[in-house]
Parts: C-alpha cells; structure tokens; sequence
C-alpha cells in the first residue's frame, strides 16, 4: 500500500485501465494504443493536458515456461523482462500523464525475480509512480485542498453471477463488485480494481427521507461531503477497469480458452471530473472485437 498525492486541475478526465498483458499475441496491441491516442489528445471539452491515468496491474503476461498457463504458441515473448522494457516503450508518450503504475498478479507471482513492476516504473523514468499492490490516490486542487480520495487496486477476488436474467446478473455484480470494496477505506469517494477483466461500473445511490421544522414536512436526499472523514458506502463510485486480453486467437489457444472463460468487452473506464467533482463514470469499449479472458479471471497468485 502507498499513499501518493497528486495536484490537479478542478476539470479532467481519469482514464482508469488495466490487465494489459504485453508479451501473449492475445494481447490487443490496436486497442491499447487507442487508449495512448484518446490519453494523448482533446477529450470531453478538454485539453489533452487535462488527461490522466491509473494503471491497474497486470502490465505483462509474466508467465515462466513451467507455469501451467504458459503456452508457446500464445507467447510473444517469455522473457519479463524485456516485456516490462517493451512496455515501458509503449506507456512512453503518456508517462507525465500516469498517476500510479500498481502490481498485478501476474507480475507479483515472479517475486523471486524481483520486483517487476517497479523495474518497469524505473524503465519509464517514474519510480514515483509505483503503487504496490493498492494505493490510495489523493488529488489535491494547486492550493492543496482535498478534491477528494481514490483507492486503487490489482484486486484478486472474483465477480461472478449464474442468474439467468442479464439485468439481475449486472446487478449482482455491481453489488459484489461494491462489497468487495467498500470496507478498504472509510474516506475515498472512488474505488477501482483490476484482475477480473470486466467493465462494471456501480454508481452512487442516494435515498429519499423527510424532516420537519415543527410546521412544514420537508423532503431531502442522503448524501455525503466528497471530502469528509467517512464516505457513506452508498454514496461512492465503485469501478472494475476491464482488460486489453483476448479470449480467442486465430488458431492458437490460450489459457483462458482451455479453462473456459466466458467472453466479456474489452476496454476500460472514464470518470469525468468537473468543478472538482465526479460527474459521471462510464465505459469505453475499443476494436469492436469484444472477446477477453473474462469471468473471475483466478489464474493463480
């Protein structure tokens, strides 16, 4: 766990994404780089330069030759290593952008090796972007003043709903997504993971009471203050970050074919800040190709 406080302006976009995977062929090269293009240029009524990023882990495959997931014909290349350089390579361009860099599993499961995360934080030219595993991201306006706190993580537990309606299944795992969060911290008003390749987004829910002054009923809404000591749950932003993995290949066959994984949307989520609060937080989905190593995603520690 690090704490890690950032400046920023009272508008910008927040591009929340993860389970990269450089070294498989499974990975989508085209669809990361369209991430890098949207982090590079004017969205959402804003410059580029309001454009940042955190990324949720699972940068590189990070899959020893004697893993049972390790596979030679979906290996672009077996070595970390020069996945976490070839990585770094390829987060160049929106280096002054990214906030934090967290370990993924993948990578954490070769310890033995080192650290292959903050290698490839030193490889980008920003140590100061390491996460460990989790991080809580505070963004403070330019005089210092808390905007308001974000917790982020690899995460490792899984998502998953067997109801047989689509509507009840989102909402089972928005709910698990929310209860697997929640407890982590009392004052964040957004909470993110990784791991689960999935994009769910659970959005604050406020409740109806009424009051009276002695004459007049009077109707309200719950809320809390976005920068308060303690967030009630129901008040914060639950978000699960998707993934750039691939659950079919042209020929080949990966791990998460042979162990039956379903097929979810690739891509990964915007929150868009205005006036210093959180307006809206939503999908992108990219290429089209909507096939990834999806439901639960338990690949091992």
């Amino acid at each position: 766990m690090r704490l890690i406080t950032r400046k920023m302006p009272h508008d910008f976009n927040l591009f929340l994404f993860g389970d990269v995977h450089e070294g498989t062929i499974l990975f989508c090269e085209d669809d990361f780089d369209e991430l890098l293009q949207m982090m590079s240029s004017p969205y959402a009524g804003l410059p580029a330069s309001r454009n940042f990023g955190v990324h949720h882990g699972d940068a590189i495959e990070a899959i020893s030759v004697d893993d049972r997931r390790y596979f030679t014909a979906t290996a672009d290349t077996s070595l970390p290593m020069e996945q976490a350089a070839r990585h770094a390579k390829r987060l160049e361009p929106v280096k002054d952008k990214l906030l934090a860099i967290l370990q993924g599993n993948h990578e954490r499961k070769l310890w033995r090796f080192g650290d292959l995360t903050a290698y490839l934080c030193h490889q980008l030219g920003r140590p100061d972007l390491y996460g460990t595993y989790s991080c809580k991201l505070i963004y403070n306006d330019r005089r210092g003043n808390l905007i308001f706190k974000h917790f982020a993580t690899h995460g490792s537990k899984s998502v998953t709903s067997t109801a047989d309606d689509p509507l009840r299944r989102k909402v089972n795992k928005e709910l698990i997504l929310k209860r697997h969060l929640k407890h982590k911290t009392g004052d964040c008003l957004l909470a993110s993971k990784g791991h689960i390749h999935q994009l769910i987004i659970c959005e604050p829910e406020s409740e109806l009471y009424l009051t009276d002054d002695g004459e007049t009923i009077r109707q309200s809404r719950t809320h809390s203050h976005q920068a308060a000591g303690y967030i009630h749950p129901d008040h914060r932003w639950y978000v699960s970050t998707g993934s750039f993995l691939k659950l079919y290949g042209n020929g080949v066959s990966g791990y998460a074919e042979v162990y039956e994984y379903d097929p979810v949307e690739l891509g990964f989520v915007i929150v868009e800040v205005r006036d210093k609060k959180i307006m809206r937080a939503y999908k992108h989905t990219t290429g089209g190709v909507q096939m990834s190593a999806g439901d639960g995603y338990c690949d091992g520690p």
